[in-house]
């Protein structure tokens, strides 16, 4: 069996807020991705707004999407 792919965590800005809370990501101007919320305890918490700087973890077969996994 082989190991997953590990995930690359890069920074961006949120552009725009989706339906069923994904968000639209810019990451440095480069590239924008379609993200959504990391599951952690303290997911409930956790607001993002556009304008936010996040951290972005990407999957290393698939770099449209990702996960949001910190507020910064």
């Amino acid at each position: 069996m082989s190991e997953p792919a590990a995930a690359v965590v890069v920074e961006g800005v949120v552009e725009e807020q989706l339906p069923s809370a994904l968000y639209v990501v810019n990451l440095n101007g480069e590239r924008r991705v379609t993200a959504h919320l990391a599951a952690g305890d303290g997911r409930n918490f956790v607001r993002i707004l556009v304008g936010d700087r996040v951290e972005v973890a990407l999957a290393r077969h698939d770099l449209t999407r990702g996960r949001i996994v910190r507020k910064l």
